[in-house]
């Protein structure tokens, strides 16, 4: 299984914004040199958090800002915003349906019920992580008291 790395690019992007309101206008330079990545790849994720609601980005100067408060905005619904088909490929089944084996004729059928019970715990889970929990997890660590 795998999460791509946008989804903590995007988080890292939104946990700077919430921390930078009024103290800096936050560009797609900014978010780069505080994530490491290209300018590009942020704004890619911008303009995915954007049409998804979470975000909402000045134009010309820039600076981008939450849409929400942080209790609304759920680890599920960003990554969404970025693998709008993630959840549901994340756990893939080999083709083999055409084959005269009796196992590779029905085992899609076999992993169908198991793996969306997979993605439903990992979705309900998602649901339940939102960004103010996220935040108030970096001012723990940033007080030492985790």
């Amino acid at each position: 299984m795998h999460i791509s790395m946008k989804c903590s690019i995007a988080v890292h992007c939104l946990i700077f914004i919430y921390e930078a309101k009024g103290k800096a206008r936050v560009t797609s330079t900014l978010l780069a040199q505080s994530t490491g990545c290209n300018p590009v790849v942020i704004r890619n994720v911008f303009s995915a958090l954007k049409k998804a609601g979470i975000i909402k980005v000045a134009r010309g100067a820039g600076g981008a800002e939450l849409c929400k408060d942080p209790s609304e905005i759920t680890l599920h619904m960003i990554y969404n915003a970025l693998e709008p088909d993630g959840l549901s490929s994340l756990i893939g089944i080999h083709p083999c349906e055409g084959r005269k084996c009796p196992v590779a004729q029905n085992i899609r059928l076999v992993l169908q019920g198991p793996y969306q019970a997979i993605e439903d715990s990992i979705r309900h889970t998602m649901e339940g992580i939102t960004l103010d929990s996220m935040i108030q997890d970096f001012h723990s660590r940033l007080s030492g008291t985790v």
